[in-house]
C-alpha cells in the first residue's frame, strides 16, 4: 500500500473528531504523584534545566554567560517550531553552507522540529547532506501517513512509530560521537520541551547526554528530541523519567518545547537585564535566529466551521507567542550589544505545520536554500530597524513549484 499525507484540510477533520473520541484513546498514569515502581529507572544527572527552578537558571545564565564573556566573538543559532516548516529552516542552513560563510556556532539551540534540525545544524556542513533527507526523503511524509492514525487508542491522532523511526535512522552512534567531541571543545547543544506536569521550560544539553557514552544517556537523547516535537494531539506525549526534591523517581509528562516558547534565545532570567553593551560593531556576538513560519499577522475572512475557527486560532494564538518572544529577544539585543539576525517563512506564502508531502517540504527547502545562498534570507535587526515594521515577502515570481502565494484578505482563509 502506497503510504500518503494527510492532506492539511482532513488532519483538522481528524483533530476534531479526536476532540471529540478524547475518552477513548489514552496514556494510562496513575492519580497523584506519578511515581514509578521501579526506583533503578534511568535518570541521566546535570543534562537539564528546568525553567522553573532557580538553581537551574542561575547554573544555565552562568554557562550562556562564559560563552557570551570569553575571548573573541561569538555565534549562536536558535532553530524555531514549525512541524513540515522546518524543511524551510533545513534549506536555509544548507543554503548558507553553499554560500561558504556559514559560522561555526558556538550554542546552538532548538525547539520542536527546530530540535530534530539543531544536531546537524551543530555538526556543520558535512552533515548537511543527512539533514537535506531528514526533510525532504520519503521518511517525513510518513509522518501523517492514515497507516500511523490512533486517536482510538492512544491519546493523539497519530502514533509516534514514523517519527521516532526518522529519529532512529539519522541519530546514529556516529552523529552521537561527532557531538560529543564537540562537547568537549566548550560548544552547547541544546533542546528545549515542555514538561506538562509543571508547565514549564526544560532545557537539555545534548551534548553532555552524547558524551555520556552509554546506551541509556543514547536512548534518552533520542526520547528527548521524540518529546520535542510531539506537537500535542498530533503525536502523543513522552514519559520521561526524573528525580523530585526528595530524590524520589517520577514519570513526567513531556510534549513539543514550542507550547512554552516558539525559539530558545535568551534565558528568562536575563530577558529583563539591562546592562549597556554599547552600539554593536563587526566583532560584536551575533544571534541568528530561523522561524520555520511566517511572523506578521494575514487578514482574511475566516469560515464559519469548527475546523477553520481552531485551525486559524491555533495560527493567531501562535503568531502572538512567537512575536512577543521576537520582540523580548530583539529588546534584549539591543541593550546588551548582540547583533540579531533573523530569517523567516515569506509572509506571502501559503504554508503549514502539518503539510508533510513530500513536494511541499521540498519547495520550502529550495526557499529556504536559494534565499539564504543569494543572500536574502536574513535580516539584521538594530537600531535602526523597527521590529516587523517590513514584513517578510518574496516575489511571486520567485515563489517555488509546489507553494502558492498567500491569500488576498478578501478570500477567505483556508483550514
Amino acid at each position: 500500500m502506497t503510504l500518503r499525507t494527510v492532506p492539511l484540510r482532513r488532519a483538522v477533520a481528524l483533530l476534531v473528531a479526536g476532540l471529540l473520541l478524547s475518552g477513548c484513546g489514552t496514556l494510562a498514569r496513575p492519580q497523584g504523584p506519578p511515581r514509578f515502581a521501579d526506583s533503578h529507572a534511568l535518570v541521566v544527572p546535570d543534562v537539564r534545566m528546568d525553567a522553573g527552578k532557580l538553581d537551574d537558571l542561575e547554573a544555565f545564565d552562568a554557562q550562556m554567560a562564559s560563552r557570551l564573556e570569553g575571548p573573541g566573538p561569538v555565534a549562536m543559532l536558535a532553530l524555531s517550531g514549525g512541524g513540515a516548516n522546518g524543511a524551510y529552516g533545513a534549506g536555509v542552513l544548507i543554503g548558507w553552507s553553499e554560500r561558504g560563510d556559514r559560522p561555526r556556532f558556538d550554542v546552538v539551540t532548538g525547539v520542536s522540529t527546530g530540535a530534530l534540525a539543531a544536531p546537524f545544524a551543530f555538526l556543520g556542513p558535512d552533515w548537511d547532506p543527512q539533514l537535506r533527507d531528514a526533510y525532504t526523503g520519503a521518511g517525513a511524509t510518513r509522518l501523517l501517513s492514515m497507516r500511523n492514525f490512533g486517536a482510538l487508542v492512544r491519546p493523539s491522532l497519530f502514533s509516534a512509530q514514523a517519527l521516532r523511526q526518522l529519529i532512529d535512522e539519522h541519530v546514529t552512534p556516529q552523529m552521537l560521537a561527532a557531538i560529543a567531541r564537540e562537547h568537549a571543545t566548550g560548544r552547547r547543544l541544546l533542546v528545549a520541551t515542555t514538561n506538562l506536569d509543571s508547565q514549564q521550560t526544560v532545557i537539555w544539553d545534548m551534548g553532555k547526554l552524547a558524551s555520556e557514552n552509554s546506551p541509556e544517556a543514547h536512548k534518552l537523547f533520542k526520547e528527548v528530541l521524540l518529546a520535542s516535537a510531539a506537537i500535542p494531539g498530533v503525536f502523543p506525549p513522552v514519559l520521561i523519567a526524573a528525580r523530585d526534591e526528595n530524590g524520589a523517581v517520577i514519570s513526567e509528562m513531556h510534549v513539543d518545547g514550542g507550547v512554552t516558547t516558539p525559539f530558545l534565545a535568551i534565558p528568562e532570567a536575563q530577558m529583563l537585564r539591562t546592562e549597556d553593551a554599547g552600539p554593536t560593531s563587526d566583532a560584536m556576538h551575533a544571534l541568528y535566529v530561523v522561524v520555520n513560519g511566517r511572523v506578521a499577522p494575514n487578514d482574511g475572512v475566516t469560515p464559519g466551521r469548527i475546523g477553520p475557527i481552531l485551525g486559524r486560532t491555533f495560527d493567531t494564538l501562535s503568531k502572538a507567542s512567537l512575536r512577543t518572544h521576537l520582540n523580548a529577544t530583539v529588546a534584549f539585543s539591543r541593550r546588551n550589544g548582540l547583533q540579531m539576525h533573523l530569517a523567516a517563512i515569506p509572509d506571502n506564502i501559503e504554508s503549514s505545520v502539518l503539510a508533510f508531502d513530500q513536494q511541499t517540504m521540498t519547495a520550502l527547502f529550495e526557499m529556504g536554500r536559494k534565499g539564504t545562498s543569494h543572500g536574502g534570507a536574513f535580516r539584521r535587526l538594530d537600531d535602526h530597524e523597527v521590529m516587523l515594521a517590513r514584513p517578510f515577502t518574496v516575489d511571486e515570481a520567485a515563489i517555488p513549484e509546489g507553494l502558492k502565494p498567500r491569500a488576498r484578505p478578501a478570500t477567505p482563509v483556508q483550514p
